[in-house]
């Protein structure tokens, strides 16, 4: 069972190692962030102004102005913000180079920001290759921060060596600048972001974050353990100091405006067409982020809820996030290999602990789902648990103990058929395969129906035949009888010549075994009676068989040495049955069983009682039967028969005779007692029980 589990743990290891079950995790992600997307208590807190199509259309039609746009009108949009009652305004806009109106243009944005502030404006781009900038320009505002590395926290912030910063007539008008650079997973899909990141030791933070910092300019920033903590708040961020989103759901998620309907009603305004008490406060202590989602602007982004997403929507969310307090905090790795292992040992355990092989495969089915359950609960609770490995190494252990079972089981059944099917029946050979454990070494003592057969006079038929012709016979008569007793569900314990030994009642249980045992006796008669006119003529010979029969307990089961054993019986029982066959020869009949046999039958059966001997080795007399039929319908009168044997009890010898004469001539078992009664009529025993005691086995 371990080597299962380590089997599936290293496997899975190896795969999550070699980044090979990344892109399926991440859909797995995707699958999860899309279907808990929700929105949050603060999600209307947060509007977006959008530069959508239809406001380029409404420009270029009522204002004659084609893209790009004049900065005076980004101004006009700012200020309505503001007029309306925004918080916090954030342009996720690059102002980088000079305006080509003038510098008038560009003058009256930066008095826009600085009047209607505070003001957040992402427009830094920092970069690794060569750019504008490789230090932070004194006259642009900064967030100072002591220098990394920072020991304690477990992460690091991403540092850059140049940036593209904003026109210093612009950027010096912001309360903060915000990085707007955002990098997808190796997927292309956006599902993180980095709240900071550094620059010529500058934090620069990401549009979200920097609007949160523009409206509370006081908050103290702290590089935690795996996160980053803004006075009360927390960003939990992994080994690279990325944020995992917690998306509220598809584009559009958020209360929109389009920036056509802000510069519509700032004209009218200033046209005097309006009053300002006209002019609604719908955005009242409201985080309001301005970006582009027209798409011929280049700012749409696919994420787990979306495939259409914009570059402000991402900004807003984790705006959201923050303020929710709910972003989705990674596993560590170290935590999710302890889970891993976990769920592995607990499946395989659990897959073997069952013996039917149904049951593991069930079992097995059962568990499979439970990573991917487990994964979707702490998603909804907050975490990002990677299941992949876990469902891999679980299923691989859980696998290889299956078809360790069924290679197990597979060797078992072959041993089982190849060692028991000539002298079990098909259907408990299947019983004994779905419980292998009765066939360890050992035995156990139960009540069994035993079963001996010989054939009269075998050694002269012997004596009789060709070796070869003998086999033949043998072969032919065992086959025969066989067949029925495997019929009958009977177990075969050995052969012994021409003789049959066989018992019921093990090693399965069956309540009707006395039925089962003396109707395969009956069976195995008629059908000899069938076989005999064409044996005789083949081989010469009349084959009669004699039966015993007797029913208590035995001890049956596995003896022998641990390499080579038999499935047998020992016991009085036994001994009483092999007596029993040896009988008949005394009675004239051919079948004999048992008082304790007898008393097992049901009601359909018809026997004739036989008398009352004792056997060689017992001290105890047995009432003795013949089966006749197992159907009373068809059976033989033999009232004459019964009236001569309990003259035969009361030692009225005589009298016994003369009824027993009367079917002796068709009876051969009353022929016997006639000549029994003379005897014993002439020598008179002076005790007298009813008993006729043999003295031969």
């Amino acid at each position: 069972m371990l080597l299962h589990c380590l089997a599936g743990v290293v496997l899975s290891l190896l795969l999550w190692h070699t980044g090979l079950l990344t892109e399926i995790e991440y859909k797995t992600f995707d699958f999860r962030a899309r279907h808990a997307a929700s929105v949050s208590d603060v999600s209307s807190d947060i509007i977006l102004v959008q530069l959508d199509q239809a406001s380029l259309n409404w420009v270029a039609d009522n204002l004659g102005v084609v893209w790009p746009w004049p900065r005076e009108l980004y101004g006009a949009i700012a200020r309505n913000c503001k007029r309306r009652g925004a918080r916090v305004i954030g342009f996720d806009v690059l102002f980088t180079e000079p305006s080509p109106v003038g510098v008038t243009d560009d003058a009256s944005l930066a008095a826009a920001i600085r009047e209607n502030g505070p003001f957040a404006l992402g427009s830094v781009f920092p970069s690794s290759v060569a750019a504008p900038h490789n230090t932070w320009p004194s006259d642009l505002p900064r967030i100072d921060f002591p220098a990394p590395p920072y020991p304690d926290s477990g992460f690091s912030l991403p540092e850059y060596s140049y940036a593209t910063l904003p026109i210093k007539q612009i950027g010096s008008a912001a309360t903060v600048l915000a990085n707007v650079k955002q990098l997808p997973d190796q997927d292309g899909i956006y599902r993180r972001v980095h709240p900071f990141v550094l620059f010529d030791g500058t934090l620069l933070p990401n549009l979200g974050v920097g609007l949160y910092l523009a409206a509370e300019p006081d908050t103290e920033i702290i590089m935690g353990e795996k996160s980053v903590k803004l006075g009360a708040r927390e960003i939990p961020v992994d080994e690279a100091g990325a944020a995992i989103l917690r998306f509220r759901g598809p584009s559009g998620t958020y209360r929109s405006l389009n920036a056509a309907e802000l510069l519509r009603q700032e004209f009218r305004l200033l046209n005097g067409e309006l009053g300002t008490d006209a002019v609604s406060r719908d955005l009242q202590g409201k985080y309001v982020l301005f970006g582009f989602t027209a798409p011929g602007l280049y700012d749409l982004r696919p994420t787990p809820t979306d495939g259409v997403f914009s570059g402000v929507e991402i900004n807003a969310t984790i705006l959201d996030n923050l303020l929710s307090g709910d972003f989705i905090r990674p596993v560590s790795g170290p935590v999710t290999v302890l889970i891993l292992g976990g769920c592995t040992l607990a499946s395989v355990f659990l897959v073997s602990s069952f013996s039917s092989f149904a049951l593991k495969i069930s079992t097995a089915l059962i568990l499979l789902p439970f990573p991917m359950i487990l994964s979707w609960v702490a998603y909804r609770y907050g975490w990002d648990f990677t299941f992949v490995p876990t469902q891999i190494s679980a299923g691989t252990g859980m696998a290889l103990a299956i078809l360790r079972a069924y290679f197990t089981t597979a060797s078992k059944e072959k041993f089982i058929r190849h060692s028991f099917k000539h002298y079990l029946s098909p259907v408990v050979i299947e019983e004994l395969i779905k419980d292998p454990e009765r066939l360890q070494l050992g035995g156990e003592r139960k009540e069994l129906t035993l079963f001996f057969s010989d054939l009269q006079g075998f050694t002269s038929i012997s004596e009789g035949l060709s070796p070869g012709e003998l086999i033949e016979l043998l072969n032919e008569y065992l086959t025969a009888m066989t067949d029925i007793i495997l019929e009958e569900e009977g177990t075969v314990d050995k052969y012994v010549g021409d003789a049959i030994i066989a018992f019921w009642n093990a090693p399965l249980d069956m309540p009707d075994h006395a039925e089962r045992a003396v109707r395969t006796a009956l069976r195995c008669q008629h059908k000899l009676a069938e076989m005999r006119p064409r044996l005789l003529e083949k081989y010469g010979q009349e084959l009669f068989m004699r039966i015993g029969i007797n029913t208590g307990n035995a001890i049956v089961g596995n003896m022998g040495s641990s390499s080579r054993f038999d499935y047998t019986v020992l016991g009085d029982a036994v001994n009483l049955a092999a007596r029993l066959e040896g009988a008949n020869k005394f009675f004239g009949s051919m079948t004999m069983i048992s008082a304790a046999t007898r008393e097992r039958l049901p009601g359909s059966f018809a026997c004739r009682e036989l008398g009352r001997i004792r056997v060689v080795g017992r001290s105890e007399p047995v009432h003795v039967a013949e089966p006749l039929s197992w159907n009373r319908v068809s059976s033989p009168d033999y009232s004459s028969f019964h009236k001569g044997l309990d003259l035969f009890y009361q030692g009225r010898f005589r009298e016994a005779a003369l009824v027993f004469a009367t079917t002796s001539a068709r009876d051969p078992v009353a022929a016997k007692y006639v000549s029994l009664c003379q005897k014993l009529a002439t020598e008179k025993p002076s005790s007298w029980a009813g008993v006729y005691e043999l003295g031969e086995k």
